[in-house]
């Protein structure tokens, strides 16, 4: 079967397509005959080196979805067949608050979804919704699993507070204002791109502000009267300029640390209007399976901004890095 594999981290031109055996499932595992996989900056940073706890050779990719064609011992048989979709996480261990120091993702140090076929545990594939194809499904997750838990788990967001979102136009900021949305919170946004800005507008977004704009604090405040929580992937560039508008009680969540690695906090604001400040990352598996039940029940469906074949995967990270601009890049693994 084909894989995208990376022997060295020395960049795109480390990444090839290459064939190995078709593996078998273990004792508790299925395997998923893929049908389709999706893009995240993280495989870029791994091809460069610059992805914590580099285990290499790896197969590339978390996002996947397809169908079980095989099981392993212990497994219901009558799951073969099954259009699935893949928790991207492995060994978050039995801490529901933080995951244990094996936690790991499919596509390093577990094997990757930009292949024909994956073994996974059995509890780890997921039915896919009915509304999503397998591209589509295969967009949701790592982002929307991420979104999930910052907005829920670590923001505790409730219909009608208002949330800001920074950055919007990745895939993970991009999930995170679907499903707030559907959650009833009124959002709001920054981007860099006013083009960014009224595509999320369109998805249901209440208002936003381009952050290349100086002191962008005050458009924001007006226009949102005040912001309860913040789901952050970038707060080197945006804390100083939203610390203003929180609310009493805000909660800000940070998932990211594009733009730099540390970023200063105006102690008093922070206590006296009793700020929570939250990191987070990824996803339990139960967290996986209530938000794909909220993605079903809502019949939420990703924003996709291209899709390329397996073979082109290459060209695919090349865009991702280069031209991305709104929604997920899929893979289309042609099974």
């Amino acid at each position: 079967m084909r894989i995208l594999s990376l022997a060295s981290a020395d960049g795109l031109d480390s990444v090839s397509l290459d064939s190995i055996a078709m593996p078998d499932p273990r004792p508790g595992e299925v395997r998923v005959a893929l049908k389709a996989a999706s893009l995240n900056h993280r495989e870029l940073w791994i091809t460069k080196g610059m992805y914590p706890g580099m285990q290499l050779p790896a197969t590339l990719g978390c996002d996947g979805a397809g169908v079980i064609d095989a099981v392993g011992e212990g497994v219901d048989a009558a799951r073969v067949g099954q259009a699935v979709v893949l928790y991207p996480g492995q060994d978050w261990g039995d801490d529901d608050r933080f995951p244990a120091a094996e936690f790991g993702l499919l596509g390093m140090p577990g094997p990757g979804t930009l292949a024909d076929a994956i073994c996974v545990p059995a509890d780890h594939a997921i039915a896919k919704p009915e509304h999503l194809d397998f591209a589509n499904a295969a967009a949701v997750p790592l982002g929307a699993l991420t979104a999930w838990r910052g907005l829920v788990t670590k923001g505790g967001l409730k219909a009608g507070e208002k949330l800001l979102i920074t950055g919007i136009g990745g895939g993970v900021a991009t999930f995170a204002l679907k499903l707030a949305v559907a959650m009833g919170a009124d959002v709001y946004v920054t981007s860099g791109s006013d083009e960014s800005l009224e595509k999320a507008m369109a998805l249901g977004a209440k208002g936003g502000v381009n952050y290349k704009t100086e002191r962008w604090a005050k458009p924001l405040t007006q226009q949102s009267g005040g912001i309860d929580v913040v789901f952050d992937g970038a707060p080197a560039g945006g804390y100083k300029n939203y610390g203003r508008a929180l609310n009493m009680g805000a909660r800000v969540v940070v998932y990211g640390s594009t733009g730099g690695m540390s970023f200063e906090v105006n102690a008093p604001e922070m206590f006296l209007k009793n700020i929570s400040l939250h990191g987070t990352n990824v996803g339990n598996l139960s967290e996986f399976k209530a938000m794909m039940a909220f993605v079903d029940k809502h019949a939420i469906r990703p924003a996709i901004d291209r899709s390329f074949a397996l073979a082109d995967v290459k060209a695919a990270l090349e865009y991702l890095e280069s031209s991305h601009g709104f929604g997920k890049v899929l893979i289309d693994i042609g099974n």
